[in-house]
Order: C-alpha cells, then sequence, then structure tokens
C-alpha cells in the first residue's frame, strides 16, 4: 500500500528526520533522538507535524442536533470558538473514535477523528440520518502543526499581529500570519485579504501549553517557516516517537492503542467525557453497563526504572492475571516505569498494589491517580 505524505514531507527529509510508516501516512518518529525531542516540549517547545489527523466540517440548521446524537459530550457546551473533547460510540457502547469538536459558529462545526480512524468515523456518520446536515471531509486540504511546550504559545504569538495569546484552553480562532493571500476554507469561514489564515487552536496531545494550528496546504510552508524562524533555538522538531511518551506522562490515551473497539466510555473514562443529559448511540448500553458495575476500566501504573512495562504484558494480583498493560514505557522525565492497562474496578484506586509480567517476572506495580507528571 502507498504511504500519503503530509505537506510538510519535503522539511522532514530536508531537516533529518527519521521516517516511518504511520496509519498509512509517512510521518517522522523522531529527529535528533526521542529523549531530546520529549524533554525539549517538557522544558521550551517542540513543533510537530499532525497533518495526518482528520479533518470533517458538520454543518447546517440540523448539524447541533446531529452532533449530539453521536457524540457522548454534549455539544451545547461548544459555544463559538470552544471545542470539546467526546468519544463516537456503536450502539453497544463501545468507542469508535475520541476525538476533539470546535464550533466555529454559524452552524458550523470542525470534527477532528484520529488518522487511523478517520474513514471509519466518516463513513458511520455519513451512514446515519442527518437531516439539515451536511458532512465533508477537509482532510486532503488542510496541514496542520503542532507547537507544544511552555515557551509555545510566545512563539505562536510572534508570527501574528492577532491576540492569539489570549485564546483560552480548548479554544480557537482564526488569525492572519502575512504573506500571500491564502484563505482557511473560504468555502465556509470566508476570506481575507491580509493575509494567510489559520485556526489557532489552544489544544494538544502533550499535556504542555501550545497551539496545533491548521492551514489550508497552500499556505504549509509559510507556516512552517514562520515558526521556524521565530523559535529559533527554543524551537526542537519533534516527531511521533516523543509524541507518545509525552501523551502517555499526562495519561491521554492512544486510539486504537488503549481503545481498541471493544471497550466502552466508562471503561476508558475520564468521567466527564460522557454526560448522561442529552440522547446519543449508545447511552443505554452504558447505562447497563454503569448500574452493573461489573467491568474492568483504565488504570494508571507505576514500577520501578528496571521493570519497563509494555504493551500486552498481563497484569496480576496474587499470581492471578487481572487484566493487561496497553500502553507502557519508561518516563523520561520521572525515571520510572509507567502504564495504562485494564483491571477490575476494585484493583483501580490509588494504591492498590499489583504486578506486572515483565519477560517472564513478576514486577510490583502500584495504581497511581493520573496524570502521572
Amino acid at each position: 500500500m502507498d504511504l500519503k505524505r503530509t505537506a510538510f514531507f519535503g522539511k522532514h527529509i530536508a531537516s533529518g528526520a527519521k521516517m516511518v510508516p504511520f496509519a498509512g501516512w509517512e510521518m517522522p518518529v523522531q529527529y535528533s533522538g526521542i529523549i531530546d525531542e520529549h524533554n525539549a516540549v517538557r522544558t521550551s517547545a517542540g513543533l510537530f507535524d499532525v497533518s495526518h489527523m482528520g479533518d470533517i466540517i458538520i454543518r447546517g440548521s440540523g448539524a447541533k442536533v446531529f452532533l449530539n446524537s453521536v457524540i457522548t459530550n454534549n455539544i451545547e457546551l461548544a459555544v463559538p470558538g470552544k471545542g470539546i473533547y467526546s468519544h463516537i460510540l456503536n450502539d453497544d457502547g463501545t468507542i469508535i473514535d475520541d476525538t476533539i469538536v470546535y464550533s466555529l459558529g454559524h452552524e458550523t462545526y470542525l470534527m477532528v477523528p484520529n488518522a487511523s480512524t478517520k474513514d471509519i468515523v466518516l463513513s458511520w456518520l455519513n451512514g446515519l440520518e442527518h437531516a439539515d446536515t451536511e458532512i465533508i471531509d477537509v482532510s486532503p486540504r488542510i496541514a496542520c502543526l503542532a507547537i507544544q511546550g511552555p515557551k509555545a504559545a510566545d512563539i505562536a504569538q510572534r508570527i501574528t499581529d492577532d491576540d492569539i495569546a489570549g485564546i483560552k484552553r480548548f479554544n480557537a480562532s482564526i488569525a492572519s500570519i502575512g504573506g500571500g493571500r491564502c484563505p482557511f476554507l473560504e468555502d465556509i469561514l470566508g476570506t481575507s485579504d491580509e493575509g494567510t489564515l489559520c485556526m489557532f487552536a489552544r489544544t494538544g496531545y502533550t499535556g504542555e501549553d501550545g497551539f496545533e494550528i491548521l492551514v489550508e496546504k497552500e499556505g504549509a510552508d509559510l507556516l512552517w517557516d514562520s515558526l521556524v524562524k521565530e523559535g529559533g533555538d527554543d524551537l526542537m522538531l519533534t516527531g511521533l516517537g516523543c509524541r507518545d511518551t509525552l501523551r502517555l506522562e499526562k495519561g491521554m490515551l492512544l486510539s486504537g492503542t488503549d481503545f481498541d473497539g471493544s471497550q466502552t466510555s466508562l471503561q476508558t473514562g475520564p468521567p466527564w467525557v460522557v454526560k448522561f443529559d442529552h440522547e446519543f448511540i449508545g447511552k443505554k448500553a452504558l447505562e447497563a453497563q454503569r448500574d452493573n458495575k461489573n467491568y474492568s476500566v483504565l488504570a494508571a501504573l507505576v514500577t520501578d526504572a528496571r521493570n519497563i512495562p509494555r504493551h500486552g504484558y498481563g497484569i496480576f494480583r496474587d499470581n492471578e492475571k487481572v487484566g493487561y498493560v496497553t500502553s507502557g514505557t519508561l518516563s523520561p522525565i520521572l525515571k520510572k516505569g509507567i502504564a495504562l492497562g485494564y483491571v477490575p474496578m476494585p484493583l483501580s484506586s490509588p494504591g492498590s498494589e499489583l504486578e506486572i509480567d515483565v519477560r517472564g517476572r513478576l514486577a510490583k506495580a502500584t495504581v497511581v491517580k493520573l496524570p502521572f507528571l
């Protein structure tokens, strides 16, 4: 199968990135090294290409009602400019994908599904009744960079005269970065002759402050060059490798790994991702599971640095297997093994003592409260 390439592929190659297949894309896994890149994001700023993520416009007079029927969170909470994190469920309550939905105003929303599930989500949405609602896949038109870290907001502000530093967490705004005219979703959001319009969303997948900046592909080079120039020595190019270690330190789930189509929102959490105050696909199944209370949940575990948990390792209690690890690594900051894994609810409380089978040897593991860092 031919791998897709983002608008920044040439930039990655010129910058010495190590490229790997990921969710059907050829993506940079690292530049200078995963640990160095990880630490740069925690202490300064890192720049990620996240153009592989999906971008689906949902608009029309029926869009709000339609969205509320397919997501677990309540779209009523998303006033114009705000984004909400949510799950999309099957009828049996199992997770199809997790997503952020932004309200762009004028009965228009932007849903951002994961790269590996974008086509599945798009097919699912189109297969549902959606009266007075238009569903448009704009993914092929969009390039996106995420700048993350303590210095990210300051660097991002330098590339625009608009006030993006004032954007609140999980909110978004349109801003111009100058240069030649390149309207952002002209047919949906309107145009400007002032420069290249971008959507600055104060979200990210590292647990640090920063922005995910969306632009139409025509403006990709300008966006990259502007951020790299203004970031200087404070900005490091970063790949998927450290993106995974960063998100795990903050307890953020990975689609297809921490949930694979067989878990529900009650099993994965967080609790606030489900609002039972509206009707949505899968709600009845979740209510039945909630009332039964007999299910495994995702827990956070810590080991010592000699025993690093990995995906698929068994979790034990008194020599009996009670669960399995979904994500695990050595935390570059904590210098400890950290993991997410499913265990019975009574064993999921912080302080519970468990064991993880690390290469045939049971290593002590303690349940902790998320985030790890």
